[in-house]
């Protein structure tokens, strides 16, 4: 053989192949792999190295906790300490990948995991949502109690990091950034005196210990039949097994639990330290709620390994909350309770508004629940679920909750259905509260979003507020989806101009006026904004080109005239340039 003859690769020794079989046996056998010798790769694909992720974090921990002063009352312990971990945590991987050490890694380095501790229906899982619905990083939501240890029968651990590659969109770099959190972690604190494995309690502890530290996560896994089928398709493909792994080296872990009977631990180490001469004999028990005096040891004593207690560096607690507090999550203008009531009358086209005193029956009646802020929906749910059933087929297409229907739903409920003058009053009083609405959303937004609006170049003009309010109101919406709405259609009304502007050779742009006429007529959809942006300039195509072509620097500044009248307008302003 000449030693300069080149070897066949795959796909040629592969043609070769099959025209030798074709030839012996007529066409009746075929290779359809596209690769007869496995290559067998390990470690990180091409695609994985080259994606260090397309994170851009310069979040500040004031910015991160006034987000979540919008939506959680009280817990300002657990805002501050979450924000200001959180934000470190994804700011320091910032700067490594911009001064371009993100390979090297720290030996030793330890992630800043965060422990929530508080009783059910403080707001724990709320707040890690709208942490991560802020930064914009990807992320799951698991429950401790669904895994057993490696090995065993039940949910794998690190199914949760092949999770979130899934809610990633199979975008593995950007998974190896988002967030896992994991509920009820208290129920797998090991049980005292317990005899033999303990695969659901201390075993799920053990095979946490990997993946919150710093571990590859294989995707291909033998009881997951997608990855196993993902993983013949690239074999297929490409002659070639590749190993995908997902490191969690920068995948931040943050666990809460309700951690029932931990306060009595507490309540003994405190009180054992005040043993002696001058020691003080307190006999009470600290409260279920109160767990700002937790430390490790505390955890351990509670049923955790001391391995697992030192990957959760960051504890906060979140107190019980009262009925006031339930007063003020009710009255905020972001409450998803109120929102979502509202929602749900509003897909019948029954428009609901509520009195300030019916909120403060609703807070004393879910005290008594005793299941936190969960006890507000079951109060409304239960005060209005005849007035969901009946009125959607009735006429009545207003509904006012007030503390008489609060307190007796069968009875307010009645009148309403045999009195048009109450009807009528209903109506009416949905008018006066949703005029005080209006106020309270226009000086929020102005106050509170403002700033955030100019960040995206966006500018809160007086039309554009009400043009916003009014959207918020009518598709019962918080305030900052409503902002992050109007951010896109703003964006995408001059990206149009920029696209129209180098077909023409003419720079557009559009008055801020302008822009508040197309919003206002495509009922904030982008369908219908680009819709009514091809539609104008299809009218103005002949002219923009037309001035393109006759002027070295044309400029062309669309009025709400333009928006109106595109056809007039050109026309118009073709006569002053050219005088025709």
């Amino acid at each position: 053989m000449s030693e300069d003859r080149k070897i066949p690769n795959e796909k040629e020794l592969e043609k070769e192949l099959s025209e030798y079989l074709s030839q012996k046996y007529g066409g009746q056998v075929k290779i359809v792999s596209a690769g007869l010798l496995p290559l067998a790769s390990g470690g990180r694909s091409d695609e994985q190295g080259a994606a260090a992720a397309d994170l851009n974090f310069s979040l500040k921990p004031t910015e991160l906790v006034s987000y979540l002063d919008d939506y959680v009352v009280g817990q300002q312990e657990a805002k501050d300490v979450l924000a200001t971990k959180i934000c470190t945590h994804f700011n320091r991987i910032q700067h490594e990948i911009d001064s371009g050490r993100t390979s090297k890694g720290q030996v030793g380095r330890i992630k800043a995991n965060v422990l929530l501790l508080g009783p059910t229906g403080v707001g724990k899982t709320y707040l890690v949502k709208l942490v991560a619905r802020r930064l914009g990083v990807p992320f799951v939501k698991g429950d401790a109690t669904k895994f057993s240890e490696t090995g065993y029968v039940g949910g794998d651990v690190e199914d949760l990091i092949r999770d979130l590659v899934r809610e990633a969109d199979d975008d593995i770099g950007r998974a190896e950034y988002g967030i896992v959190y994991v509920d009820e972690i208290d129920k797998i604190a090991a049980s005292p005196n317990r005899m033999g494995a303990d695969v659901s309690r201390a075993g799920v502890q053990r095979a946490f210990l990997k993946p919150m530290e710093d571990t590859d996560v294989e995707m291909k896994v033998p009881h997951d039949p997608v990855s196993q089928m993902e993983a013949m398709e690239q074999y297929r493909l490409t002659g070639k097994r590749e190993k995908k792994v997902v490191n969690t080296r920068n995948i931040l872990f943050v666990m809460s639990g309700a951690f029932a009977g931990l306060h009595e631990v507490i309540n003994k180490r405190c009180h054992n330290h005040e043993i002696g001469f001058g020691g003080r004999l307190d006999s009470r028990p600290a409260e279920g709620g109160d767990f700002s005096k937790v430390k490790a040891e505390d955890l351990i004593g509670y049923g955790f390994e001391s391995e697992f207690v030192g990957r959760l560096p960051v504890v906060a607690s979140l107190n019980s909350l009262s009925a006031d507090d339930f007063v003020e999550i009710l009255q905020g203008l972001n409450s998803s309770v109120v929102l979502g009531k509202k929602q749900d009358f509003n897909g019948y086209g029954i428009k609901l508004q509520f009195e300030q005193d019916a909120f403060r029956a609703i807070a004393i009646k879910a005290v008594e629940e005793k299941t936190g802020a969960r006890g507000l929906l079951s109060v409304m749910e239960s005060a209005l679920l005849g007035f969901e059933k009946t009125l959607p087929a009735t006429p009545l297409r207003y509904l006012v909750v007030s503390e008489a229907l609060i307190q007796d739903p069968v009875s307010t409920l009645a009148e309403l259905l045999a009195s048009k003058a109450q009807a009528e009053f209903h109506e009416k009083r949905y008018g006066i509260l949703r005029a005080q609405e209006f106020e309270r959303i226009q000086d929020v937004l102005t106050a509170k979003h403002d700033l955030y609006l100019k960040e995206h170049n966006v500018t809160l003009t007086e039309q554009r507020i009400q043009l916003m309010v009014n959207f918020c109101q009518d598709e019962i919406l918080d305030i900052r989806d409503v902002c992050d709405e109007i951010i896109i259609l703003v964006d995408y009304i001059r990206d149009y101009a920029i696209t129209a502007s180098a077909e023409c050779n003419i720079n557009i742009t559009f008055t801020e006026e302008a822009m508040d006429r197309i919003l206002a007529v495509s009922c904030f959809t982008l369908e219908s904004v680009s819709k009514i942006c091809e539609k104008m300039f299809t009218a103005l195509d002949y002219g923009l080109r037309l001035i393109g072509q006759k002027s070295e620097h044309g400029e062309m500044i669309i009025t709400v005239y333009g928006v109106d009248n595109p056809a007039q307008f050109i026309s118009e302003t073709l006569d002053k340039r050219f005088k025709l």
